[in-house]
């Protein structure tokens, strides 16, 4: 519009000339006044036009500013975008008791004998079975995960497990052992979060279905513990009787079978550090090396709800108990054992653990079988020792090699319409077997260290709370029963003889032993994941 006005302008002062021939009768005054007039209108055209260029300029200033913002929040977009975080709570409630061999007031640890009546004399008595009726506990957890480039992934997860009203491990929960490297996170202690799993993927290498993984390991929750925690799918690498949590790597391949029966599998090859045995002096007694871990994974087939693994591994340089968190429990631990301790630190030996799962699901009724095989190699000090018969002097540390195995099996069936699942699950232990499981969750005994036999009972009911707000979002309660039926004394322990509970009572009695021989828990918990 404003180029109109310009053009105008300057067609009427071209005009002037002819203008004033066609009026040669006017006044010369006239046509001054005309043409000073039109100089006024051009001056102003002019100033309107200046100001709209520069209206025009601090608009463009302003776009350019807001892209340059909007590529600095983009950049932080960008950034946040790349991870991704999820995680659950769960408040749970517990009943657990848990009846002694020896009832109170039964005399426990043989001093001597009277030699006017030939008859022991015991130190002191048994104080009898054990009960809570009640405990509570909260845990949080806190997933994440983030591309650092197109094949390298890291992976993390933060912890919260704490007893209601505590900021320690409650009395008798974690198999009396206090919370170690291989069960924190997993035991219920203080209010702060600890990392419970951080390790690097390096995907794809070479353009291949390699990987390597390094950090600390998944390993805590594998299947088939998913079925009955209500889980859709696996939540570690190993099988459950391997629930330790430990830092380590691993090297992957995976491969199709090429049919869907069979699916795809992978196989991994893995290893980890159990303990850092630290500085070691030339002249030190009991000089400790560290124990490792080494072995593989194997997921032979994986078919939609068809699942089959097979796993083993060894535990070398095994040490006779770990380092625990606190170093007043560490001086307390290192007590000899008629002073309640566990004695001076030492290696026993290797030990070695097969076992193997397959599960499936058939309409609505999911099922699986494992089993378990266990195999002590002990060196000079014993796996398994008679600490009765040394003390007598009848017998030195059980350098013999001892077998164990176990057997597990459950099924859940779902009743999809009203959001009902029902379980039950049976698994049993030899006497020697061993169970590398203090990553349990059970709170007081792992129910897979069990020796003899142990039952499940429970239901899963998902809540109706709503549309999920994410992918991740699922709300339901559990409720379970547990019972344990004991056959030998002792569960997640090599040190000790597993004394048989029916025929060996007064030996069990002689050492001031009251092992546990059945317990009842029941549990009920409220679980969102988000």
């Amino acid at each position: 519009m404003v180029k109109k006005f310009s053009m105008l302008a300057i067609a009427g002062l071209l005009a002037l000339p002819v203008m004033a021939s066609a009026s040669a009768g006017k006044a010369p005054q006239d046509l001054t006044a005309k043409i000073d007039a039109l100089s006024r209108e051009l001056d102003a055209l002019k100033a309107q036009l200046a100001q709209q260029n520069e209206t025009i300029t601090e608009y463009g200033d302003k776009v350019d500013d807001m892209d340059e913002l909007l590529e600095e929040k983009s950049e932080s977009w960008d950034l946040a975008a790349r991870f991704k975080f999820y995680g659950d709570f769960r408040a749970r409630m517990d009943y657990y008791r848990a009846d002694s061999l020896f009832p109170a007031g039964t005399p426990l640890l043989m001093a001597g004998m009277n030699p006017a009546t030939g008859m022991p004399v015991f130190a002191g008595v048994s104080q009898g079975d054990a009960e809570n009726d009640t405990i509570f506990t909260n845990r949080f957890r806190l997933n994440m995960r983030v591309k650092a480039t197109e094949n390298v992934e890291f992976k993390g997860r933060l912890a919260m497990y704490k007893a209601w009203g505590m900021q320690t491990t409650p009395q008798g929960l974690g198999n009396g052992y206090p919370v170690f490297d291989g069960s924190v996170s997993r035991q219920p202690s203080d209010s702060a979060l600890y990392v419970d799993r951080a390790f690097l993927n390096w995907n794809n290498i070479g353009g291949m279905p390699i990987w390597f993984s390094i950090g600390r390991r998944p390993t805590t929750d594998g299947p088939p513990a998913h079925i009955r925690m209500g889980n859709d799918t696996r939540m570690a690498t190993p099988i459950a009787y391997m629930d330790y949590p430990f830092d380590g790597i691993s090297l992957g391949y995976a491969y199709a079978w090429g049919n869907d029966m069979l699916g795809t599998g992978r196989i991994r090859f893995c290893y980890g550090r159990g303990f850092e045995n630290g500085l070691q002096l030339d002249n030190q007694l009991n000089k400790m090396d560290d124990t490792d871990f080494a072995g593989f994974s194997w997921d032979v087939l994986k078919s939609g709800n068809r699942f089959m693994n097979i796993q083993a591994f060894g535990v070398y340089n095994l040490f006779s108990y770990p380092d625990f968190q606190s170093d007043f429990v560490n001086f307390g631990a290192a007590f000899p054992q008629d002073q309640g301790g566990f004695g001076p630190r030492k290696d026993l030996g290797n030990f070695y653990h097969t076992s193997a799962v397959y599960m499936d699901k058939v309409a609505d009724l999911n099922f699986f079988l494992a089993g378990g095989w266990s195999h002590s190699d002990p060196n000079g000090n014993g796996i398994f020792n008679d600490f009765a018969g040394m003390m007598q002097g009848l017998t030195g540390p059980n350098t013999d090699s001892e077998d164990g195995y176990s057997v597990y099996a459950g099924i859940r069936y779902d009743i999809d319409s009203i959001g009902l699942k029902l379980g039950a699950e049976y698994n049993y232990g030899s006497q020697y077997w061993v169970s590398f499981s203090p990553g349990h969750d059970d709170l007081y005994q792992s129910k897979l260290a069990t020796r003899g036999n142990a039952y499940e009972l429970y239901l899963i009911y998902d809540l109706p709370t709503g549309e999920a707000i994410s992918k991740y979002a699922k709300t339901f309660v559990r409720l379970g029963w547990q019972y344990y039926d004991y056959n030998y004394a002792g569960g997640f322990d090599w040190n000790m003889k597993p004394y048989d509970l029916d025929d060996d009572r007064q030996t069990l009695q002689a050492m001031g032993l009251n092992p546990v021989e059945s317990a009842n828990q029941v549990y009920l918990t409220f679980e969102a994941y988000f």
